[in-house]
């Protein structure tokens, strides 16, 4: 009997400790990340937490706030999202007309997720930014979120090799020496790694929050800022950590 309990006991660190290895992404997808004059005007958004690399796909409490930030004004949308399955787990998805030029910044606030393998609680913010129309303005604007990475590089037009740089910000002021995670959404599966590390790469913020990746494929790529809040949250009596992250989601393209 004793022997049965190490090995059951054995198991469970096995699978928390696998679990530990994928990193979680709040995810918000936009079907075009730039909407030309010759293009539908009627784009669509889908909202996921997920881990992108694996394309593991996590349930997904509707989020508290998701809006749209334009010319630095602020629009509420979340009750334009609509429930979807995909593979058994809640995501979100909704539709957004364009309508004028400039650069639309979506981003949400979601309901805190419950991480029994890392006890603790996960709140990302992931924000996008799609240009429209030509007009090539807001996209480095600050939306205001807890913890928020504002590009430094404007992030679409962007080809596979270029750098990406962008600054951590925790309550509006830069965030040195933070870990920034970056996974590639690999979608069907296509790219197979020969060891886990390559999976979600890992970065630091310089003394002055900055950091900078050089994008090896094209594709849609997640970079998550990661902090410990400075608040816990109680469950069943207890209080746990949460982790708060501020992510930013950028399409890149082959030259052809």
């Amino acid at each position: 009997m004793k022997m049965f309990s190490n090995v059951l006991t054995g198991l469970i660190l096995v699978i928390l400790i696998t679990g530990t290895a994928f990193a979680h992404f709040g995810v918000i997808m936009p079907s075009e990340d730039i909407v030309e004059q010759k293009d539908s005007k009627k784009i669509t958004l889908k909202i996921y937490f997920m881990h992108p690399f694996e394309q593991e796909w996590l349930n997904m409490e509707k989020p508290k706030i998701f809006g749209v930030m334009f010319n630095e004004e602020k629009t509420d949308l979340l009750n334009t999202l609509i429930n979807k399955k995909v593979k058994g787990k809640n995501t979100w998805e909704t539709q957004f007309t364009i309508k004028r030029p400039g650069d639309y910044i979506f981003y949400l606030e979601p309901q805190p997720y419950w991480e029994p393998a890392e006890d603790k609680f996960i709140a990302h913010y992931p924000k996008v930014v799609v240009q429209a129309l030509g007009k090539e303005e807001g996209w480095d604007k600050e939306v205001g979120l807890p913890i928020e990475i504002v590009p430094l590089t404007r992030p679409y037009g962007i080809w596979a090799g270029n750098v990406f740089q962008g600054v951590v910000k925790l309550n509006g002021k830069p965030l040195a020496f933070a870990d920034v995670e970056v996974e590639y959404f690999n979608e069907g599966g296509k790219v197979k790694v020969p060891k886990e590390p390559y999976i979600t790469q890992i970065i630091k913020t310089d003394a002055n929050g900055v950091f900078t990746y050089a994008i090896p494929r094209a594709g849609w790529w997640g970079f998550a800022a990661l902090q410990e809040a400075s608040y816990k949250i109680r469950k069943d009596g207890k209080e746990y950590p949460v982790e708060i992250g501020g992510i930013i989601w950028i399409k890149a393209r082959e030259m052809k």
